[in-house]
């Protein structure tokens, strides 16, 4: 059984928040399923780098927020594990 506490950090996965659930991870794709999760990893890809730019602006303007510099940074980070997640789905798993 899944914790309390770890279940709040899978939600995204396991809700259709990011669509599907832990359950449909063992199906085979469809083509519209890859076409959305490519599509979501582009739009990912992309705040990816703006927030990467906000970051390094708030840093250079010297008045360093740094609240708000390590709430970007966390943001940065689940979007990292989000991108991760969606490339592992579309990239084939070949057995050895």
């Amino acid at each position: 059984m899944i914790s309390p506490s770890r279940k709040a950090l899978l939600s995204p996965f396991s809700t259709g928040e990011w669509g599907g659930t832990m359950a449909d991870m063992d199906n085979e794709p469809t083509e519209e399923e890859q076409k959305a999760w490519r599509a979501e990893l582009e739009q990912l890809r992309q705040e990816h780098r703006d927030l990467d730019a906000a970051i390094e602006a708030l840093l250079h303007l010297g008045g360093m927020d740094r609240i708000q510099i390590q709430r970007l940074k966390k943001r940065k980070l689940l979007l990292r594990d989000r991108m991760t997640f969606l490339g592992d789905q579309l990239t084939p798993d070949i057995s050895a």
